[in-house]
């Protein structure tokens, strides 16, 4: 089963990916973008440097912590009497609910805020920007994530098949797709959706730290970060004060968390 999840996980997102950027040529939501493809392969290589790097030092770490947890029935899930799909489901939702907290986190500590900066500093989104990470934020998450699988009592199964359902609904999310508004209003209900997210990364910092769910929209609306526009085609993406060319290249994707200004501090809200 370990084999087969592994080798969906990045079919799942390959598929994605090609499916996406081809439909984002045919009907984007955001017009006017100029060099797709330079955007794209910068966005990409970030992506790809950072899955080679979990590959060789973090996914054979997952499996030991998750190993150590289920020989001991160390965690959560090991503690409730819950086996097959029931408890899949429910550790699919517990882990959703760590990334929704992990995710909130990086916009609140200024430290984490660093290196998620680059992420959002995209300002011509589409769906390769839903790779582009930087590598200092991946080692972070991926330091705090095997803390907290054995405390969840996660198994590796399970972590390979949220890691499949999580992928194409980030690269979804993050498409710079025109998405009817009728067909997102029925997906949101369940998961995150492009109307969602790219609220999220709208420059305007009370909208950015908004909608920061992952897989399941239930995170903003039970927790009170949930926002919407009546038409999101108005907003304005990316960081207001980080300019697009400065930190588009890989190398200033890399550099910029040391190199680049203070977030601004907005303490009223707009009136939309």
């Amino acid at each position: 089963m370990i084999e087969l999840a592994d080798l969906t996980k990045p079919a799942a997102a390959a598929a994605g990916l090609a499916v996406l950027w081809m439909l984002e040529g045919i009907a984007p939501m955001f017009e006017g973008r100029q060099a797709r493809g330079r955007h794209g392969v910068s966005n990409l290589a970030l992506g790809l440097g950072n899955a080679v790097l979990n590959a060789a030092v973090f996914a054979a770490a997952t499996l030991l912590v998750t190993e150590w947890a289920s020989a001991r029935s160390f965690g959560l899930l090991h503690a409730l009497p819950l086996e097959g799909v029931a408890r899949t489901i429910l550790a699919v939702v517990l882990f959703d609910l760590w990334q929704y907290a992990w995710h909130r986190l990086n916009h609140a500590v200024p430290l984490l805020w660093r290196f998620h900066a680059v992420h959002h500093a995209d300002r011509d989104l589409d769906v390769t920007t839903g790779l582009r990470f930087h590598t200092g934020e991946i080692v972070l998450s991926s330091l705090a994530r095997l803390a907290v699988l054995p405390l969840l009592g996660l198994t590796v199964q399970e972590v390979l098949i949220y890691e499949t359902v999580l992928l194409p609904i980030i690269l979804f999310h993050h498409s710079n797709v025109r998405i009817p508004g009728v067909i997102d209003r029925s997906l949101r209900w369940l998961i995150v959706t492009p109307w969602m997210h790219w609220v999220h990364h709208s420059d305007y910092q009370p909208e950015t730290d908004s909608n920061y769910a992952s897989v399941l929209s239930v995170w903003d609306r039970l927790f009170g970060s949930f926002r919407l526009r009546d038409d999101p085609s108005d907003l304005s993406l990316g960081l207001e004060h980080v300019e697009r060319e400065e930190w588009s290249t890989l190398t200033g994707m890399l550099a910029m968390p040391f190199r680049r200004r203070p977030r601004p501090d907005h303490t009223e809200d707009r009136q939309d």
